[in-house]
């Protein structure tokens, strides 16, 4: 359950860094922000922001344990 919770927080933290720093107009070197295109709905999204947060929140879960 804890990796669950840890995914979708992943993913909505990654998905708001992506929107604002691709809006600007860069990939933020390491960060690896791409435009991806879901049928018509275009969003900003980076697979090493998204693993780096799900880990940073599963830390954080196991440490309120």
């Amino acid at each position: 359950m804890d990796m669950i919770k840890s995914v979708v927080f992943g993913a909505i933290v990654s998905a708001v860094i992506a929107v604002v720093i691709g809006s600007q107009g860069t990939s933020a070197g390491p960060l690896a922000i791409q435009l991806v295109s879901l049928g018509d709905v275009r969003m900003f999204w980076s697979w090493p922001l998204f693993l780096s947060g799900t880990g940073l929140f599963f830390a954080l879960s196991l440490l309120q344990r």
